[in-house]
This record gives C-alpha cells, structure tokens and sequence, in this order.
C-alpha cells in the first residue's frame, strides 16, 4: 500500500468500487472497512466482497475483519469479546420481548447493519470516547441511505429502533434531511464532537509521548482528515501470502512423518559387519534431526512489517509546530582504536549527529572503554568537522550521511538534487573531508609509538587514562545546548565521550558493564526515554532510522509492551561471493522473520532500540489478548468459543504473578500520576529498596520514574556532571541488581542474546524492522582467521548461557516466554554441541573408504524410497523456505558450507573451552575483531593467513577424506568391477563433506594457490597417524575374520 493514504474526514470521499460516497458512521467518522490501509470502499461494497467477492481488500490484500453490525461470514474469527450478537441474530437477549427485526406488511425490509465501525482495542479512543452526545444521529449513514425518524417519540433505549430505508432518487427534503430542524441538529452535533475532542486530549496525552494538542484541533478547526490519519496504526504486519507459507507447513510436516520412518527403518536394520560405524552414524543422524526440528519450528509463523513514517509525523511531528516526537539517546561502544579505526568510529559518529530527527531529541554517547587518548582526540575532530557537515547533509537530504562511504558510491549523485549549488558545494565538502582524514590519520599514526612517560594533554597534564586497567572515570561534552552551533548557525545534537572508572580489583564485564555505565550517565544527562546501541563500525545507512523505530515504539498499541525493535545486520567490504558467509542472510532474512511471528527476534548486539523502562527490569502492561495462546496453539488447536475455567484461572494467575527476581514495582505503578511522584514512591518503596536496585544516586533514581524521558523537574543542572561521574565509578553496582536483573545481563560473553532472553522472560515482545533500505551498515572479518575468531566467541558465548541458572532449557517456566521463541532459544545455545557429532559425521566417508565398510546395509527397492524421500523433502523445505523469505540461492549455499566449517573448527573449540571455564575456572580473553580499512586493495584482507589453531582439524578431515577416496579407489581398481558399485555411494558421502568445505581449502590456499607449510604438515602427520591406526587395528573385524586371513583357521571356524 501507498504509505500516507489520506481518508478526507467529511466522508465525501469516493469509494474505489463503485464511485459512490464513501460516508461516514455513526460516530462521525469516515466508514474505514480496511484498518490496514485505509483503502476507500462504501459499506454496501464492504458487504458484498465480504459475503460474495474475494473478502478481501483490493489494496492490501489483507482480508476484510468483520464489523460490528456485518452480519458473519465463513471464515471470520472467532471474538471472545462484548459483541452485537443480539442484532446478528435476530433477538433480544433480556426478556425477549423486543420488537421484531423486520416489519412485515410495509413492503420493505429494514436494514439490520450498524454503520459504527469495529474497532480493536488497541486503536487510540473516538472522538466521543465511546459515549452517546445529545443531539447525535447515530443511525444516519450515507453509505447505507438509512436514517431514524426525526420526529420519533420517545422509546426504551434498551430497545431496538427500527430504521427506514431512503430511496437515493427522492428528494431528501421528504425525510426532514435538508429542513431546518435537521441542519440544525447536525450543527449541534458538530459543535459537541469539537469539545468531546479537546475532553479526549486532555484524557490521553500519552498518545502523543508526553502531552499536547491531539490532531485536528488547529486554529481553524481543521477537517476530521488529519484526526482519522492520526487514528491509523503507524505500522502493519504484512503476512506472507498464504499459498507459499501453508505449502512450506505442508512439507514440514510431511518431512517429519518421512524422518520418524527413516529412523524406524536405520534403527531396525544395523549393519552386522561394522556395527560401531552403523551406531555411530544413527546417534550423529538422531542429533542433527533433533537440531533441525530446533531450528525450524521457530519459523513456523514468519511475518513482514511495514512502517508509515508520515503518519508519525502527522501524529507526533507536524510542520510548525513543537515536535512531540520522545528523545533517544544513542551509543556507540569502541575499546581499542588501532583495532577499530577511529575514522570508522568517526563516520559512525558523523552519520548520528546528520540523522532525520529533532536535534534536541537525539544524544550520542561514545564509550571509549580503553581510555585512549587517540580516541578522545579524534572525537573532538569529528565534532569540529560535523559543523559543516551535518547541515550539507540536511540541506542536501543526502544519504547515506557517513562521508566515507557517501563520497565511495559509484551512482549518480546528481539524480533528484535540484539545487544548482550542489555540485559546488559537494566538491567543497569532499575536500574538507579529505583534509578530516588527513587530521584523523596524522593522530593515528602519532598513536603508533607510546612515550615513556605517558600521554599528555594540550595543557601540558598527563592524560588520565594511560593505565586502560587503573583510571578514573572521564566525561567531555563536545556539542550540544552549550557546545556551539553549526555553520548555518543551528544547533547540533549533544555528542558526549565517556570513559567509565576502571581499578585493579574490580570486575568490569568487558561491553556489558560499558554499556550499563551508559545507560546511567546518559539517564543523568539527557534521559531519553529510548535507547539505540550501534558498534563503532555500524553507521546510519538511513537518515530515517530513528523514525523507523519510533513507528513501533510510539504506537499506542506496540509501545507499551515492546522492550526493543531490532533492525538487521547489513555488511559493506565483502567479496562478491561472500566466501565465508559474513552477510548472515539465512539468520536475518528467515530466521529472524519467524521470531518476529512469535514473541520477537532476539538481540543480536548492535542496531537495536530500546525502551529503557524495559532495560530497567520493569514488567510490560499486557492486555488480555496477549495472554492467549500464541498463533501454533491456535492455529493446531482452533479458536474457542468459550473460555474454560482453568484457562480463565490461569489467566488470573499470570496476571498477578510476581517472581521473587521481578521487578519490584511495575510500569502500571508508574503511570499512575507522575507528577508528585517524590512524595508518593516515597511511601510505596523505601530508600533501601531503591539502593539496592539502583545504586546510590538519587538522581539516577528519579530519572527512572519519568517514562517519557527528560530530566526530573527537581533536578539542579549544575550537579548533573559530577552526578554523572559518580554513576561511572567503578564501585557503583557493588551490592545492586545491575547485570543481574537490570540493564545488560553479566554472564556471558555474548551478553545481547542473556539481555533479550530476560526481557522476553519477563512477557515483553520485540519488533524486526526491515525498510526497503537498511538503516544500518557496518564492516565483518572477511579473513578466514579472523572470521573463525569471531565465531568462536559467539559459540563460547552459548555454552557459558548453557551452563548457567540463565539457560532457556530450565529458566522462567511459567512465565511469559512463549513456547516456540523458548524452542528458538534453546537452539542458540546448543548449537556448538552439533561440532561433535558434525566432526564424526564428516570422518565416517573416509573410514568407510578406508575400511571397505559402509554405514548402511545393502538396501531394498522399498527401503530407497524412504532415502530418496529423505532428501526430497530436505531440498524441497530449503527451496519453499528460500521462496517465502526472498533469500537466494548462493546465500543458503553459503550459509550450509559455512556451517560445516565452523562446526568442525570454531564450535569444536568453543564446547572444550566453555567446559574449561565451567568446571576448571579457566578464562578464556578475546581480542577486539580488527576492522582496518581496505587500503591494499579490494578485498585483500580476503588473502591475508593468520595463523591460528582452528584451522587444524577441518584441515585434518579434508586430507582424511581425501586419502580415503584414494585408498578407495585403488581398492576397487584390484577388486574388479564388483566394488564399483558400493564405492560410487561412498565416494558421494566423501565427496559431500569436500564440497561443504571448499571455501575452506580456498581460503587456506589464499591468493597464490598454496596453503601454509605449517598446515599441510599438522594435518598430514595427523591424517596418517590416523589411517594407520585404523588399519593396523581394523576394529570392525571379527575374530575369525582375522584368523581366517592369518591362515590360523581351525576346525571351529
């Protein structure tokens, strides 16, 4: 649908059937049929597709929900709510007594349909708060020609009123519409529903994030247009179509049916003669269908969404007036500027302080947790440097809006740019650019060689943080209010360096303890009432990015239980074929799609917004209907037309539940009344209680009652500063909930996926916003080794979630997670232990080959019809999966190669090392992923070998299967044409895991074609140890074959 549809207000809008008026309902708005779009269609229209056309929209293809006074159709959901059943059929339900809904012998029918539209309950209230006005004709509808007797006397409201039928080619003065009377009621009317609009602006100034006039009440009195466009959902779910996504379930199931005769059949049927091999080929085959149906399920329900930035902008942005949009503080975390390029951090920075958003609503927080001066130097040039380039941007409505990458676009910059000083003042804006960078690298270049003594300041004073382990915490604000303007004289957003206090001794918890040193120094400062967490190399590939989240967050229906919307990952600098599978398309286009059918995807680091009453540890405001069971219990088990007694005591239950490791008060406490909050949280919490959640900052605490961010009234600015120190100090969680309950969760090394799972615990749900273009871009390792690192630490990062109270498997039941994104958790964390049954897997088509063994018995015409089904039903889930998601080909290619090599390297080590760190203490330390620019060449970085041991075992099962297809071979080359035909099934099983693991042998190959001496020598001294072991000792050999082949037979043999 076309974003920003408009619905004229007087209801004089055509209807894009029939032509006809659209109309308007009882109430007064325009008759909506579709809530999705808006798409203008009459309610006669509405009736007929509904009942005879194709029920759906012709816009949206979203089908057509039945309205309160339609009568039903086939198909329509079951409501468990208040509804007009007594006018559906036909009866009164108190006495029953009432008149008939018919009037026979008058020659005509009466027109049972209430115009007044259903509306869900998460829709912002009418006009008229749901109450009657004097004076209103509720039943006139000119989309239904019907009208009430104006001169009617009075009856039983409780009763029916029946309801005449206009004829169009009458005139309307016979039926009073044009007379005096009439025309003076609607003025009435008119004049009510203008006050009732200023009582509902006043009743709900939260619908707009904090306060101020709602739409429509301009100096004028505009037209209801901009009330109903301000009344529309800022979002929508856009389902998959329907003929794809039942089809894709269909095979699923179909799949799991052949794969329980498949097990029945290689259980049932061991190969005598290598019994060992057969046992372990069923046990490796057992866990990977169990990780499949972990893995897939989850994607049981996938989804699209779909934002209208105009309509937030109409609701919470109009031109020339105050923007009610609510303030984001953004943070960018950086360690180790000669691993993370600062001028990476600095076009991150750059294209922050550019984004399409009020300037005194956005804050950027750098945590530079290695207190290198390098940094804080460069920060400062970046805030110099966005004088100039913030309002080139604005001015221009470039994107993206990081120079670097902006000034590398291979486009036409020229395209859609009017202005006749652009190409001028774009050269001009390079050039400085270029001299920016020539500032930056001059810095790093200095940074190269540390002095004895320290770095010192301009001042001539030593920098504070020259021990990166024993410093105090340091705070600079570089823009903002009183940190200068731009050079067209505006102001720019706040940018403020911190560095939290670090001291022997203490325990810092690496990026999770940074960032919640953030989340309070930020709540001292600025309290924007959401948070977006972006890694220094992730920059704004979108101006719009904040409004994109605010779509979801400040929609009254999302926004009161939603704890983040996470945007994708988009990677610039990787090679054409996306050798290693940096993109990680699979994970973010389908996999992600399913969470977000669920309960929401999961949190995967960086790119993702925050409520930060959620990062508090308070509980969401859930209404009745997210208490349901979710969509797969539905869906298998239909809707129900009563509610049962333990469903409604189990939903009591949960309403009331209150965990010993909740929150100790809820959001529902704090909306009630914030103003005077200091004397009333003073009697439902002690001091103590607040203490120990949230340190001793008083100042930090108030801040964490104002739910729509700002400063606490009460607040002195001038202590704000040391205020914010003392949040940072090192000692401050001592003995609070932080890390434990609140902010990011310790425990792990991979603390975004511990941080998400405890919100999703606790009942809230996540949003996955993918535009048309990505909002966000950033750098990955495209080196092997350093790709292999990366992906080590994620995995070890599982087993550590696996081994601690926090693991999905035992945390929470009861509570909020819901069944499938606890399935989906679950399968992140075991997903290193696949490695050991992966690794044997991939060994067994060598040992076969070495052995002339097979795992699997000479089969039947009827036992190779459950084979063949096997892997036609295993393409035929990818081929559907790749259909309904967009996801190409080469992409799912990549994607299963990948697999394969980081489940016989990187997982393997994870699984060792993460036992180590549980049962023996042993702590493993990362390095910062290096993100050095591509200054050699494109992809260069490609062909770089770097050492590392991970390499060592997928290199062993290359050069095992390789030596077993050899030996193979040669076998049957002296066995005649007979052991052909058992060789070609061995060959395909041996081939199979070369083929998965060629990026690997290219990349050990690098540029010149040869791999690493060093390499070849581990993995051939260890690939013939162990084919000689295994012939010496044979072990599928039976006694009396040996004897047999020794000449040692006797009479028993």
């Amino acid at each position: 649908p076309t974003p920003g549809k408009e619905v004229k207000g007087a209801g004089g809008q055509g209807c894009q059937i029939c032509g006809d008026t659209v109309g308007v309902s009882a109430s007064g708005d325009v008759f909506v049929a579709c809530n999705e779009c808006a798409f203008p269609v009459c309610r006669p229209c509405y009736e007929y597709e509904r009942k005879d056309g194709v029920k759906c929209c012709p816009q949206c293809k979203t089908r057509y929900k039945r309205l309160k006074g339609s009568p039903r159709v086939p198909g329509d959901e079951e409501e468990e709510d208040v509804d007009d059943l007594d006018n559906e059929f036909n009866y009164k339900q108190g006495n029953g007594k009432g008149p008939e809904w018919q009037l026979r012998g008058q020659g005509e029918d009466i027109d049972l349909s209430s115009s007044s539209r259903h509306e869900p309950h998460h829709r912002i209230p009418r006009l008229t708060s749901g109450q009657q006005i004097s004076g209103e004709i509720p039943d006139a509808s000119p989309d239904r020609h019907s009208i009430r007797s104006p001169t009617s006397s009075y009856v039983d409201p409780s009763v029916p009123v029946p309801v005449r039928i206009v004829d169009p080619s009458k005139d309307l003065n016979s039926y009073g519409l044009n007379s005096v009377d009439w025309k003076e009621r609607v003025e009435s009317w008119r004049v009510k529903q203008d006050k009732n609009m200023m009582q509902v602006t006043n009743k709900y100034p939260d619908a707009r994030g904090g306060g101020g006039d709602m739409e429509g009440t301009g100096s004028n009195g505009e037209d209801m247009q901009m009330v109903d466009d301000a009344r529309l959902p800022l979002s929508r779910i856009v389902p998959i179509p329907a003929n794809q996504l039942n089809l894709y379930r269909i095979v699923i199931i179909l799949r799991l049916i052949i794969l329980c005769f498949f097990f029945q059949y290689r259980v049932t049927h061991p190969v005598r003669d290598a019994y060992g091999l057969w046992l372990v080929s069923v046990i490796c085959e057992i866990w990977f269908a169990l990780s499949w149906l972990l893995d897939q399920f989850p994607k049981w329900y996938p989804i699209n969404r779909e934002t209208y930035l105009d309509r937030l902008a109409l609701r919470y942005d109009r031109e020339g007036e105050p923007s009610q949009l609510c303030p984001i503080d953004i943070f960018v975390s950086t360690v180790d500027p000669l691993k993370e390029p600062p001028l990476i951090t600095a076009n991150t920075v750059l294209s922050i302080l550019a984004v399409d958003y009020p300037v005194d609503k956005v804050s950027c927080y750098v945590s530079d947790d290695g207190s290198a001066m390098l940094t804080f130097e460069s920060l400062s040039e970046t805030a110099e440097f966005a004088r100039k380039w913030v309002p080139f941007c604005k001015k221009h409505n470039i994107e993206p809006r990081a120079p670097e990458f902006y000034f590398q676009q291979k486009i036409d910059y020229l395209k859609d740019k009017i202005q006749p000083s652009f190409v001028k003042e774009r050269r001009a804006m390079k050039r400085e650019y270029e001299e920016f960078k020539i500032r930056i690298n001059a810095l790093v270049a200095k940074a190269q060689k540390v002095p004895e003594e320290g770095w010192t300041m301009a001042d001539g004073t030593a920098w504070p943080g020259n021990n990166p382990r024993d410093h105090p915490g340091m705070i600079q604000v570089f823009l903002g209010h009183s940190g200068g303007l731009d050079t067209d004289g505006n102001e720019l957003p706040r940018l403020v360096y911190v560095s939290r206090e670090k001291r022997p001794g203490f325990q810092h918890h690496k990026k999770a303890g940074a960032m919640n040193a953030l989340i309070r120094v930020s709540a001292v400062l600025t309290n924007g009432a959401y948070l977006l967490n972006v890694d220094c190399d992730h920059y704004f590939n979108s101006s719009k990015a904040l409004r994109e989240a605010m779509c979801f967050m400040m929609d009254p229906a999302l926004g009161r239980k939603t704890c983040y919307v996470q945007f994708p990952q988009r990677f610039d600098g990787i090679d054409l074929h996306d050798r290693y599978a940096n993109r990680n398309i699979v994970f973010f286009d389908i996999n992600m799609k399913g969470l977000d059918g669920i309960q929401g995807p999961m949190y995967v680091g960086t790119g993702c917004c925050f409520n930060r009453q959620a990062l508090y540890g308070y509980d969401p405001v859930l209404t009745e209907a997210d208490l349901e069971p979710n969509i797969v219990v539905k869906s298998c088990c239909g809707g129900r037309k009563k509610k049962s007694k333990s469903y409604m005591d189990n939903k009591n239950r949960m309403m009331k539940r209150t965990e010993s490791s909740a929150p100790i008060f809820n959001m529902d406490d704090i909306e009630e009344g914030i103003e005077g909050y200091e004397d009333e949280r003073s009697m439902l919490m002690s001091q103590k209680r607040l203490e120990k959640r949230f340190g001793q900052s008083p100042i930090f605490t108030a801040s964490t009652f104002m739910t729509q961010g700002g400063i606490p009234p009460s607040t002195n600015p001038a202590s704000l500063l040391k205020e914010a120190i003392h949040v940072i100090s090192c000692g401050y969680e001592d003995k609070t909930e932080w890390g434990k309950e609140i902010g990011w969760i310790y425990g792990s090394v991979t603390e975004d996926i511990l941080t998400g799972f405890k919100m999703h615990a606790r009942g809230w749900i996540s949003i996955y916003c993918m535009p048309p273009r990505p909002c966000f871009k950033g750098s990955a390792p495209i080196n092997l080794s350093d790709r292999l690192n990366q992906v080590l630490r994620w995995a070890l990062g599982s087993v550590e979630i696996l081994f601690s109270r926090h693991c999905p498997i035992w945390y929470n039941y009861g509570g909020r997670l819901k069944l499938l994104e606890r399935v989906a958790y679950i399968n992140t964390i075991v997903y290193p232990i696949t490695s050991l049954p992966l690794i044997a897997y991939c060994v067994l088509p060598a040992i076969c080959l070495l052995t002339n063994k097979f795992i699997i018995p000479e089969i039947s015409n009827y036992a190779g019809m459950f084979f063949i089904l096997m892997f036609a039903s295993i393409f035929a889930t990818g081929i559907l999966e790749l259909r309904w998601s967009g996801v190409g080909i080469e992409d799912w290619w990549r994607n299963e190669q990948f697999w394969v090599i980081g489940g016989t390297s990187a997982h393997l080590f994870a699984v060792f090392q993460g036992l180590l760190k549980v049962l023996a203490g042993i702590d493993t330390n990362f390095t910062v992923t290096s993100k050095a620019n591509d200054e050699d060449g494109d992809f260069a970085e490609l062909y770089v070998f770097k050492w590392t041991s991970l390499l060592i075992p997928p290199t062993t099962v290359l050069v095992i299967n390789l030596v077993g297809m050899v030996a193979g071979i040669s076998y049957a080359i002296n066995s005649g044409y007979q052991s052909w035909g058992p060789l070609f099934g061995k060959l395909f099983f041996s081939i199979w895991v070369i083929l998965h693991l060629y990026p690997f042998l290219k990349g050990l190959m690098g540029k010149q074609n040869r791999t690493p001496t060093i390499v070849i020598v581990w993995s051939i001294l260890l690939a013939s140890i162990f084919s000689l072991l295994w012939v010496k000792i044979d072990p599928f050999i039976s006694d009396t074959q040996k004897a047999v082949a020794m000449g040692q037979c006797g009479v028993n043999c």
